[in-house]
């Protein structure tokens, strides 16, 4: 970055430091130990026992959800793009979309760790290990109030891991605009802002309450 720097200086105008990608992972701490997944079902579904068919229901069951909620929100599924960026092919549904509202469902396989019954089908006491599979994951992409455009991917296999992505950048250009500073952002960058000293103070100025 200093080479870049001392080679470039002279066209650069403004600095600043954000973060750009923010990834958080979600899931259920006690799922992600298959005896602490017996216990749940002992205790909160009558004992019933975790056998294929079981880990099937509860993933049909999340399917039909995100299908029902799909028709309710007016938010398409659609697949994933193979060759176009996913954050260029979901701006149309973001722009036509109002704050807090799902835009668009993109479904996508993806690697996820689920819980697998290992066995035969018609094993009624099977094995329980938590793999690494390619399976179809939904992208809930929505512009949040406070944070712009982001995504929440689920996944709907038994323990259901998550991840939110969020990006500094959209959040900086949200603070700004509530300031009235004007700025031209390209993508993940702002290379123009008419008051680039409060860029920084502004960055700086996240908290993990934000």
């Amino acid at each position: 970055m200093n080479a870049f720097y001392e080679h470039h200086k002279s066209s650069i105008e403004f600095g600043y430091r954000c973060f750009d990608r923010i990834l958080l992972n979600g899931l259920i701490q006690p799922f992600q130990q298959p005896e602490r997944v017996l216990g749940f079902f002992n205790t909160y579904r009558d004992g019933k026992r975790v056998i294929r068919q079981t880990l099937t229901e509860i993933a049909d069951q999340f399917h039909h959800w995100v299908i029902n909620r799909s028709e309710r929100w007016g938010a398409p599924i659609v697949e994933a793009p193979q060759q176009e960026r996913r954050d260029d092919f979901v701006l149309p549904y973001l722009q036509k979309t109002e704050a807090d509202h799902v835009a668009v469902i993109l479904k996508a396989r993806e690697p996820a760790r689920i819980l697998v019954a290992i066995g035969g089908k018609q094993n009624q006491c099977p094995h329980l290990e938590l793999k690494q599979r390619w399976v179809n994951q939904y992208n809930f992409y929505l512009n949040d109030q406070h944070w712009g455009p982001m995504f929440v991917r689920m996944c709907p296999y038994f323990p259901f891991s998550a991840r939110v992505c969020l990006n500094q950048h959209h959040w900086l250009a949200l603070r700004m605009q509530q300031q009235g500073i004007p700025f031209r952002q390209c993508k993940d960058a702002f290379w123009r802002c008419s008051r680039p000293e409060r860029l920084q103070p502004l960055a700086d100025s996240l908290t993990a309450q934000d």
